[in-house]
């Protein structure tokens, strides 16, 4: 069964609208695990606008399931990254004032630079993910570089899925077919929610992670946190 990883972002979000701690960050991700989430992912950005360099270490001691952090590799995001040595680092290729992710890495562009990156994760002992798109070359290019999985960049996949399920689904299992031929693991994230989650899961092969925090976390607004994660986790198969 595929792993849900919760995106606390937008708690932090919320919590940073006011002065204070409320909503807490900390005990939001102690809760998501105790629903059921088996992994917290969070996305720190350089003007902190969410979740900030303060959380990240203060998450990773409380953390019992999987911490995913994710994040353009600048030098201070690998210096957080390699401090708290976070058990997966997902780099994605966002600029400083993406408002979210938008799109993967063109990995044969960004080879060189990519490659000195990922060998020095790896060397610290973190599995590495990159955020690519539905691309048989670009999933080619993730493991010439050396990772150890991609994360599949799925809003092509939401926005077409209420046209045509079946061919917004189809690159994305060519995708990840190709990343089983090359060794990859295969991880997806972003704009999965309750309608397109399980037709997902249940059409791409090998399946590991999903990554999931904005639909959840406005699900969880009417639905309870925990039933929320109750759900998300059934569309995955459990």
């Amino acid at each position: 069964m595929a792993r849900l990883s919760v995106n606390i972002n937008k708690i932090a979000t919320l919590r940073n609208t006011r002065d204070g701690n409320i909503p807490n960050v900390l005990l939001a991700a102690v809760n998501c695990e105790r629903f059921g989430a088996q992994g917290i992912t969070v996305h720190p950005r350089p003007d902190e606008r969410h979740i900030r360099y303060a959380d990240v270490r203060s998450l990773k001691p409380i953390i019992t399931t999987e911490f995913n952090i994710e994040g353009f590799p600048n030098r201070s995001f690998l210096d957080l990254v390699l401090e708290v040595k976070a058990d997966q680092v997902t780099l994605v290729p966002d600029a400083d004032d993406a408002i979210t992710s938008n799109a993967g890495w063109d990995t044969i562009k960004h080879k060189n630079l990519l490659t000195d990156i990922v060998a020095e994760l790896k060397d610290a002992g973190i599995r590495v993910s990159l955020f690519v798109g539905a691309d048989e070359k670009m999933v080619e290019g993730a493991a010439i570089i050396g990772a150890d999985r991609i994360e599949l960049y799925t809003e092509p996949y939401a926005s077409n899925y209420t046209l045509n399920r079946d061919d917004a689904i189809k690159p994305f299992m060519h995708a990840a077919i190709a990343a089983k031929d090359f060794n990859l693991g295969v991880n997806a994230g972003h704009d999965l929610n309750l309608d397109n989650l399980q037709f997902f899961n249940e059409s791409i092969p090998n399946l590991l992670e999903v990554s999931i925090g904005h639909a959840l976390i406005a699900d969880a607004l009417y639905l309870g946190l925990e039933q929320t994660i109750l759900k998300y986790k059934a569309c995955l198969g459990e």
